[in-house]
């Protein structure tokens, strides 16, 4: 039996234990888990990010691994085939949503060489460490996250609220929210 000391939020079970452990708030630099991570976040708009967990797998057998060089070729007869796919989340406009982030995606790349260059930008290429000692210190906006939301949006993204964006930023470590005593701060 493990004695880690982890943040509250993940010891629901193992399943959000691993995701905590080995995932969460580590930083990410390459486009395509980032692209991952962004697919996630914006099918849990509105949803436990729990529930988004446990159709991990499923999401990524539905969306080609997450391939976005696949996900913009995505024709009518696809999407409607996404819409029938009982083991995602089966909402029109995310679905949508996921193609048209999936070319917004490129054109980024386009312009800054890659998508991590662009999103990282907006850190300084590194963490930021909030240092919240307990839980409710953790935001779900910032003034980062609204900067970022507001410029995707004109981009062409969609699903990409600040409290959105906010938790992309956590999950792929450009913010670092570990509570004061979690393992993952050692």
């Amino acid at each position: 039996m493990e004695n880690k000391v982890r943040c509250a939020w993940c010891e629901k079970d193992d399943l959000y234990r691993d995701y905590h452990d080995n995932e969460w708030g580590n930083p990410v630099y390459d486009d395509e888990t980032i692209f991952e991570f962004l697919v996630l976040e914006t099918f849990q708009a509105g949803l436990s990010w729990y529930t988004i967990l446990k159709k991990r797998e499923n999401f990524r057998k539905a969306f080609d691994n997450f391939d976005y060089k696949k996900i913009v070729k995505y024709d009518e007869d696809k999407i409607q085939e996404l819409l029938q796919d009982e083991g995602i989340i089966r909402n029109k406009l995310k679905v949508r949503g996921t193609v048209y982030n999936a070319i917004a995606f490129m054109k980024v790349q386009e312009e800054f060489g890659s998508f991590s260059k662009y999103i990282w930008g907006f850190t300084g290429g590194k963490p930021i460490d909030n240092q919240p000692k307990v839980l409710r210190d953790i935001p779900a906006t910032s003034a980062i996250s609204d900067a970022l939301s507001k410029d995707l949006k004109k981009r062409g993204f969609k699903f990409v609220g600040s409290t959105v964006v906010y938790a992309h930023m956590q999950a792929t470590g450009m913010v670092n929210d570990h509570v004061e005593d979690c393992w993952k701060r050692g």
